[in-house]
């Protein structure tokens, strides 16, 4: 009689479930959402006026909370099909060579397009960069910049992982894979809509308009070749930090 090998998995992969990668894409914005919200709960509470508008100039702890609470999900959805979610992390031996130099190549062509939006967009729809730039970072408390560096000590296990590590190529199995590589870079941009929530159309339209050269470019990379996420989690975590220091310049 065959006895089970000692390296076999612990569990069995489990099929996915159709509604879960739809919903983990909108996972971060709901959770940046609820986050915020008890912010302002916390403001109102104390008897500051205009708590929604003073909670957005934490959008660094909503982050660095989102963040934490978007890797529990995604232990459990991994965990539900009997996967680890660590494991999607991990540099390959075999091709690592191959994944840097076409790191290398996607982030020499990729470099100038994604940020390039960022201020003639502000410009065409403020008139003015500054204003926009404002409306996103006001001046923090000193405690609260400090805790602000969890945010990008947190973002490189969350954001990509979500939708490009999870949602994309299961969303490729219901749709077409370019279809799944829209789907998912329209809500990686979209997300930053809700970070932090502000009412209005204009730096709404802002925020997702910044950032979805990034989520195409980045998700196509992937798509492409899904050995570069770890990569690409990285320098993500490190160019968040330079947004954090952007404070000290206020």
């Amino acid at each position: 009689m065959q006895t089970a090998s000692a390296s076999a998995p612990m569990s069995a992969t489990k099929p996915v479930t159709t509604t879960t990668p739809w919903l983990m894409l909108l996972s971060r914005s709901a959770l940046f959402i609820l986050v915020q919200a008890f912010i302002v709960l916390t403001i109102s509470a104390t008897g500051a006026p205009n708590a929604w508008d003073e909670s957005t100039r934490y959008w660094g702890l909503i982050a660095a909370t989102a963040n934490v609470a978007s890797l529990y999900l995604l232990m459990r959805v991994y965990k539900a099909e009997g996967k680890r979610f660590w494991d999607t992390l991990r540099f390959s031996r075999e091709t690592w060579k191959a994944d840097l130099l076409w790191f290398i190549i996607f982030s020499i062509v990729a470099m100038p397009l994604v940020d390039a939006p960022r201020v003639p967009l502000a410009q065409a729809i403020f008139g003015d960069d500054m204003i926009a730039t404002n409306l996103l970072f006001k001046p923090l408390p000193t405690w609260a910049f400090i805790l602000s560096f969890i945010f990008p000590l947190t973002i490189w296990f969350a954001e990509l992982p979500t939708y490009f590590g999870y949602c994309m190529p299961r969303l490729a199995k219901q749709v077409n894979g370019w279809v799944a590589w829209l789907i998912a870079s329209f809500f990686l941009a979209a997300q930053h809509m809700f970070l932090p929530t502000i009412l209005n159309g204009g730096y709404l339209l802002w925020r997702f308009g910044m950032f979805l050269p990034f989520a195409l470019i980045t998700g196509f990379a992937l798509k492409f070749r899904p050995a570069l996420l770890p990569y690409f989690v990285i320098v993500h975590a490190l160019l968040d930090i330079t947004t954090v220091l952007v404070y000290l310049m206020i």
